[in-house]
């Protein structure tokens, strides 16, 4: 897999407030882990990272703004400011990144980035809702699922999925719909590293 020389990385909503017991049971234990190590690579490659921040309207929410779940986890916060290449801090109270403040879409195109990875919290949503935004906006979307989370979910009708089963639905939308081209963090690290 080819990785740009300028690809980016958009870590999005890696916040504190997302190990609150609020959101019920979580899947992959190892993304955490994953998350770093695309951080590492990609700020000793010198290419661009994204901070996203969500900044929940919703007062009490565990992602409200001046609380310490607005935060980011401190495996992220330690790599802020550490890479060689350029960084970019964006904050949104909507699910997509290409909503946020300052606009990622003219950063991207400024810097003549054509291809980004996706990585983060959460899977089936402001990860998902990106990764269709940056398909739509012309852009090559990689999407490696073992560097993000989710949690279980109740829906309409009674219905509710697991985080495993949401995760699957997220990765054949995206990348059966081609909005998005779904891989593995050993994939992403492979392809950075050969350039």
């Amino acid at each position: 897999m080819e990785i740009n020389e300028n690809a980016a990385l958009v870590v999005i909503d890696v916040q504190k407030g997302f190990d609150q017991e609020f959101w019920g049971r979580r899947n992959n234990p190892e993304a955490e882990a994953n998350i770093a190590a695309l951080i590492d690579a990609w700020q000793e490659t010198g290419r661009p990272v994204v901070f996203v921040r969500h900044d929940s309207p919703r007062a009490g929410s565990p992602l409200e703004p001046g609380t310490e779940g607005n935060a980011f986890k401190d495996f992220v916060e330690e790599r802020r400011g550490k890479g060689s290449g350029p960084e970019l801090f964006v904050t949104k109270s909507v699910n997509s990144a290409f909503y946020g403040e300052p606009d990622l879409d003219a950063w991207l195109k400024g810097a003549g980035v054509e291809q980004f990875v996706v990585v983060g919290i959460q899977t089936n949503m402001c990860n998902e809702t990106t990764a269709r935004m940056g398909g739509n906006l012309g852009y090559d979307v990689l999407f490696p699922l073992d560097a993000m989370h989710t949690f279980d979910l109740a829906g309409p009708f009674g219905w509710t999925q697991t985080a495993e089963e949401l995760t699957r639905a997220t990765a054949v939308s995206l990348h059966g719909g081609r909005f998005a081209r779904v891989v593995s963090t050993e994939d992403v690290l492979k392809g950075a590293s050969a350039q």
